[in-house]
Formats: structure tokens, C-alpha cells, sequence
């Protein structure tokens, strides 16, 4: 287990660590889904309500062939709590996910908890294992 460095400050690291579901949610919304290892870890492991993802690969791929053509997402992230441990954290956020063709309203709105673990990498913070849960669900 990596040792927490003495001279990072706790505030730096909780704004790091909530910057990471902006990060998530602006690559997602801009189908940049190639970047996601900078958000998260090599070894990443995402629990979705349609399954298990284990690594960048296998996140990557998911991300691509879950996209659908004229469709575009705009992911919304709030209520950002983040507990530090040294070099390890915890952080759980609300989610709201619009699926819409642009210029129209959204055709579905999801709202969703996500709940995190974090680690300190030297590239920066990496989330090792996010659960992402479905709370509802709504389709016009």
C-alpha cells in the first residue's frame, strides 16, 4: 500500500478526487472514450447495473459499443463525498444522465448513486472500483 506523502494537504486532495467525476462525466459526454485511464486506474473494476467491468480494456470497449449513433448524454455529477485515508480514499456522488439528439429534449433521464475507492497514483488520483446503482429510471 502506497504511504501518504506529509506535505499533501487533505482540501488539494478532496478537490482532486470530486474533479475526477467532472473529468469522468466530460469524457463520456464527449465520446473521448479513449481517455478514460485518466480517470481511471489500469486494473479499474466497474459495477454497472448491466454488469461487471474489469480494466481499461474492458471499460474502454464498453464505452464504444454502448454509444449509439445521433445520441448524445449529458452526465451531471453532484453531492460529492470524499473520505481520505492516506494514500486511499472513498467518495460517493449522485448522478443524473440525460440521453437526448441534439436540439431536442431528452428522451431519457436516469438518476443514478455512484459509490468509489480511489487511490494516489504518480499521475495523480485513479479510481480502482466504482458501483454505479440505478435509482430510477424515466423514458418519454
Amino acid at each position: 500500500m502506497p504511504t501518504a506523502d506529509p506535505t499533501t494537504d487533505p482540501t488539494t486532495d478532496r478537490v482532486e478526487i470530486a474533479e475526477l467525476f467532472a473529468r469522468l462525466a466530460n469524457l463520456l459526454d464527449e465520446f473521448r472514450h479513449d481517455d478514460i485511464g485518466t480517470v481511471y486506474h489500469d486494473d479499474v473494476v466497474v459495477h454497472t447495473p448491466r454488469g461487471e467491468l474489469h480494466g481499461l480494456g474492458e471499460a474502454t470497449a464498453h464505452l464504444k459499443q454502448s454509444q449509439v449513433e445521433g445520441q448524445h448524454t449529458q452526465h451531471i455529477h453532484g453531492d460529492v463525498l470524499v473520505h481520505l485515508d492516506g494514500d486511499r480514499a472513498t467518495a460517493t456522488a449522485n448522478q443524473l444522465v440525460y440521453v437526448y439528439t441534439p436540439g431536442e429534449a431528452p428522451h431519457r433521464t436516469s438518476g443514478l448513486r455512484s459509490a468509489s475507492t480511489a487511490i494516489r497514483t504518480p499521475a495523480g488520483w485513479r479510481i480502482t472500483d466504482m458501483r454505479i446503482t440505478l435509482a430510477w429510471n424515466q423514458e418519454k
